[in-house]
């Protein structure tokens, strides 16, 4: 493909060279750095030269937040070696910071504990320390005196989008975009088997599909595909529950391996708390399986429909959750029909508008 030579919209002079802003949690990879590195996966092969500027973050002790913003800001940008950079797009706490004449924000979260995870277990900021709220209002005000430096915004989903406008009053566009392996899902069978994918840790809620998995019949198993802080605790959860032989902690798995297990469960649990995106939801999708989650999922609700191609349950209650996993995976007709109308939903979420709408050529 020709090399794009799309205007910037801060000078006459065409975007050739584009700066990727990302932090990066030393030995963790998730959902964020799979959409950092599909950004710019998919800018090399629109024919722009991208690099990732991709910078260690610690979040712990509150000090730390302090230096990662200034590590931020202090940044040139503006050239390297000689060779101007004609973009810089940034992603999510603390890259914003980065100065630069023209830059975009495609926003996948910010530094939720200051925001609607605080007062909850998710978060260490205790809203009768009144110290700790002093420090929450001061990062309150930097990262909104930050992001109003943007004269163009946009978000991963509505969910992240809806978050800027309530905390910082900043209005944002979302941008979606495709999982790590569109193109490559498939789908062979409806099986007995209630698929978890993700990162084990408090906020996906794992434990209560193995509670509720106790309340269903035996011929019902469940695959989790994932690792993460809380694995160990779910292991003894699973043994505790007596579901030693119906549960399978898969870990990390490949690729090709991920996708046959998508192709032949029978459904996809995937409940968060106010999940940001949700890749889980689009790779169920495309892999044409319902999906089962809760009204206070956040992102995967925007996609989610109760009955029409998934369950959205109001609570996460042990009974309810297995009553429907059963109810569900006893109905095979009906897993491929919601999984169908799940692809529909779906099946059209592609690159070529994001990367457009980022660069300027055709925003939304």
């Amino acid at each position: 493909m020709a090399k794009a030579k799309l205007a910037s919209s801060a000078s006459s002079r065409p975007v050739r060279t584009i700066a990727v802003c990302a932090a990066q949690v030393p030995f963790f990879h998730g959902g964020a750095e799979a959409h950092v590195q599909g950004l710019v996966d998919n800018l090399r092969a629109f024919g722009f030269s991208v690099d990732l500027i991709n910078i260690p973050y610690k979040w712990y002790p509150h000090s730390q937040l302090l230096k990662s913003i200034e590590i931020w800001r202090m940044l040139d940008l503006s050239e390297s070696n000689g060779m101007p950079i004609d973009l810089v797009i940034t992603t999510k706490f603390p890259s914003y910071f980065a100065q630069h004449s023209n830059k975009v924000l495609w926003l996948i979260h910010q530094y939720r504990q200051i925001y609607d995870l605080m007062g909850t277990e998710y978060s260490e900021f205790d809203p009768s320390d009144a110290k700790a709220m002093a420090f929450r209002d001061q990062l309150v005000a930097m990262d909104t005196q930050a992001l109003k430096s943007y004269r163009r915004i946009f978000t991963n989903a509505m969910n992240t989008a809806a978050r800027l406008k309530k905390y910082n009053r900043i209005e944002a566009q979302p941008l979606y975009h495709p999982p790590r392996l569109a193109g490559r899902y498939y789908t062979e069978a409806y099986g007995d088997v209630i698929l978890s994918v993700g990162r084990l840790d408090k906020l996906k809620r794992v434990d209560h599909l193995l509670h509720a998995l106790s309340n269903c019949e035996t011929s019902i198993r469940c695959k989790i595909a994932g690792t993460g802080p809380e694995e160990d605790g779910l292991k003894d959860l699973a043994q505790d529950l007596g579901l030693g032989d119906r549960v399978e902690f898969l870990g990390f798995v490949p690729d090709e391996l991920l996708l046959a297990l998508y192709a032949n469960c029978g459904a996809v649990y995937f409940a968060p708390r106010d999940e940001d995106y949700g890749y889980i939801t689009l790779e169920a999708f495309l892999s044409k399986k319902p999906v089962i989650t809760s009204t206070d999922a956040g992102g995967p609700l925007e996609f989610v429909e109760d009955g029409a191609n998934g369950i959205v349950l109001p609570s996460l209650d042990d009974r309810t959750l297995g009553r429907a996993m059963e109810s569900l995976l006893r109905d095979k007709a009906k897993c491929a029909a919601l999984g169908n109308s799940g692809y529909k939903r779906v099946m059209d979420i592609g690159w070529d508008r994001v990367i457009r709408t980022l660069i300027g050529e055709n925003p939304p």
